[in-house]
């Protein structure tokens, strides 16, 4: 399930539910189905990857990044299709009904692309995780999408404004596979993946990540500084703490890296936290 990246799911979704206290049309149901669905599509897009990259043969014993269950033996290939399968079809059904009950039908376009997403992004004719789209990907699946659907689900209007917040914080989703595509750059260009780490090499990605951190603060800060008067403080603090993980990315290598994604999809957690307490306190 690879837990330490899980809270790139939940910041999204708590992000928006800040959005929506701020705005006065925080729903708690619809939230809470939002945030469900956003889970379950997440363990199901971690399970697809494990098992498709198992089958093409990308996936090595002893690899560097956190231990893989199908490759090592722990769990076999066709359960481990069956996780992803069942779980990705709980995520439909919940994203079904949280439609039906709060939504409008172009959402249903949306479930559809966001389940393709999840299996497209480790298999098909075109994975994106092997061709550099991967970072897009995430920005689409962990910023855009949950951000305004979840915003909009709860009775907001959506506008250009909602659309930059959302692309702020899936770019600090997007830095959680920077870090991961860093430290697998040797690995994936051995067997031929041609992630966007392999195309840009370390420098360029280290310097994609630090970029990240300081688009992401200038995409959402409008909304902090209508939070509360002196809402520009933490995401002050959070560029301080991401400065100092950059730091911390150009110095490390291989497993070094491994508890960089658990701390990078952590700042992205504590800053959606942050936010949600300044609208509850501003």
């Amino acid at each position: 399930m690879r837990l330490r990246t899980l809270p790139v799911s939940i910041a999204g979704v708590l992000y928006a539910g800040a959005l929506g206290l701020l705005s006065w049309r925080f729903s708690p149901v619809p939230w809470a189905m939002c945030l469900g669905f956003a889970l379950l599509a997440q363990v199901a897009s971690n399970f697809a990857n494990e098992y498709y990259d198992f089958k093409a043969g990308l996936d090595k014993a002893g690899r560097v990044g956190p231990r893989r269950g199908v490759t090592e033996g722990d769990i076999t290939p066709q359960a481990m299709k069956r996780a992803t399968y069942v779980t990705l079809g709980l995520a439909c059904v919940l994203g079904i009904a949280l439609v039906a009950l709060y939504g409008e039908w172009w959402m249903y376009a949306v479930g559809v692309l966001t389940a393709l997403g999840v299996v497209a992004y480790s298999s098909g004719p075109y994975p994106l995780s092997h061709h550099g789209w991967g970072e897009v990907a995430v920005v689409a699946f962990f910023g855009i999408v949950p951000v305004c659907l979840t915003y909009i689900l709860m009775g907001g209007t959506g506008g250009w404004w909602l659309v930059a917040a959302s692309i702020g914080v899936g770019l600090m989703g997007a830095n959680v596979l920077v870090v991961n595509n860093y430290r697998d750059i040797e690995d994936d260009r051995a067997v031929g993946k041609r992630t966007l780490a392999v195309r840009l090499g370390l420098r360029g990605m280290a310097s994609v990540y630090l970029a990240n951190g300081f688009m992401a603060v200038v995409l959402t800060l409008p909304e902090w500084i209508a939070a509360a008067r002196m809402g520009w403080i933490c995401p002050c603090v959070y560029l301080a703490i991401h400065v100092a993980l950059y730091s911390q990315l150009t110095r490390r290598h291989g497993r070094a890296l491994n508890p960089m994604l658990g701390m990078t999809a952590m700042l992205m957690l504590v800053y959606a936290v942050a936010f949600t307490l300044t609208v509850c306190l501003g």
